[in-house]
């Protein structure tokens, strides 16, 4: 009930950190769901069937692997995958450094690779580094720096 109030019951963009959350929400009628961590390999059969079965599935890359791992295995129907390149602003999770100088060149692979393929739909970033602020100007500071670094990285 939560997501349908958070998505002003269209049942659409919804972020989920498992594939558990994502079954579940699908099962509930979403059929936009981004799976916010970066495919692992084992769990690529699972991430398959959701964007074969949904309108829209989306997975986070955070690697030239991760990227050819998505197109050695790729959809079938004519689907592709949908995905966000991951940065990693300061919560050292997932995700790659946008100073890194293999980030951009992973943006542009996955952007000019194989669109018919794989489709970058485009970067994110999460500030899982506030959970230990104190303040909200402490949040603040990191949201401003975050969204900074993100900013950069799109202009280059």
């Amino acid at each position: 009930e939560g997501a349908a109030l958070a998505t002003g019951g269209t049942r659409r963009g919804i972020v989920v950190s498992t594939l558990a959350e994502a079954r579940f929400f699908a099962a509930g009628g979403f059929d936009d769901i981004l799976y916010a961590f970066p495919v692992p390999r084992w769990r690529l059969a699972e991430c398959s069937a959701l964007a074969q079965r949904l309108q829209e599935f989306q997975v986070l890359l955070d690697s030239p692997q991760g990227l050819e791992m998505l197109l050695q295995n790729p959809l079938p129907g004519g689907k592709r995958w949908l995905v966000w390149l991951k940065l990693d602003c300061g919560n050292g999770r997932a995700g790659i450094r946008p100073t890194d100088p293999e980030a951009l060149a992973l943006a542009r692979a996955i952007a000019q690779g194989s669109p018919e393929l794989v489709t970058l739909v485009g970067v994110y970033a999460h500030c899982g580094n506030t959970y230990g602020c104190r303040d909200i100007a402490a949040i603040q500071a990191i949201a401003r720096d975050t969204t900074a670094a993100v900013l950069e990285f799109v202009a280059a």
